[in-house]
């Protein structure tokens, strides 16, 4: 899961000033916790061996995506993508397109880069590392087709709800990185979280609806269905999919 650009200050007294230790605890409100679990054999040895070759790091020079992937293709660039089968079966069934994959999950991103060697595929980039900064580093304006969030961390309680990845600013970095007429395909299963994705998204100027009523059960026949969602089927949750649309106003590399 992705990381806000949100901040906060620890001091509790707005009226005093803080202290140089205030100063440098001031950090960004992460949208995710690193939920670390077990490595096994085969997934140290993809990190070890496998990962080098196809990993983006978060810091570093704007990509010419034609550069990296060899060729002009459309780029697709998911958010958490859990153990990777997802994305996998997207990039497997599509190999006239090319995909980034950005997880902190340590076994998924083992997991998935097995399943690239497996499956052969040239078309997938990994980046193990928090997706804010990378995409506002890394990724050139006006340069994705599509961006993925599916079944993002839901930060139930109201207190968490500043740590959701689906704010205005993120919003605004989005619109930035899609090309005109690209697409944000949002998916949860938390129907509170969709509420605020749908208040978040239909206000912003950038974006427009392309998702039937209110995206419940409406996924798209090229998202395949997710372990995570499996999961909420059986608890009876409603799925919810939502599309949005990028404008036809072309954005700029600041």
């Amino acid at each position: 899961m992705a990381c806000s650009s949100d901040h906060i200050m620890t001091t509790d007294n707005p009226s005093t000033p803080p202290t140089s230790a205030d100063t440098q605890t001031h950090r960004p409100i992460r949208s995710f916790i690193r939920r670390e679990g077990r490595l096994t054999a085969a997934q140290i040895r993809a990190i070890n061996e496998l990962l080098p070759a196809i990993e983006l790091k978060a810091e570093g020079e704007l990509l010419d995506m034609s550069a990296l992937f060899g060729r002009t293709a459309p780029v697709t660039l998911e958010i958490g993508f859990g153990n990777g089968e997802s994305l996998l079966e997207m990039a497997a069934s599509a190999s006239d397109e090319d995909f980034i994959g950005i997880e902190v999950h340590r076994p998924g991103v083992g997991h998935l880069a097995l399943g690239i060697e497996r499956l052969g595929l040239t078309n997938i980039r990994i980046v193990a590392e928090d997706a804010v900064p990378f995409i506002k580093d890394r990724v050139a304006n006006a340069s994705l087709d599509r961006l993925l969030l599916y079944f993002p961390d839901p930060w139930h309680k109201a207190r968490h709800h500043k740590r959701r990845i689906v704010q205005t600013e993120f919003a605004n970095l989005v619109s930035q990185k899609l090309k005109p007429g690209g697409l944000w395909h949002l998916a949860t299963d938390w129907a509170p979280y969709a509420e605020h994705m749908r208040a978040v998204l239909d206000a912003h100027p950038d974006f427009s609806a392309e998702h039937l009523g209110t995206g419940e059960a409406a996924r798209p026949s090229w998202r395949p269905e997710t372990k995570f969602e499996r999961r909420g089927i059986r608890l009876q949750h409603a799925v919810f999919d939502l599309l949005y649309r990028r404008s036809n106003v072309p954005a700029t590399n600041a």
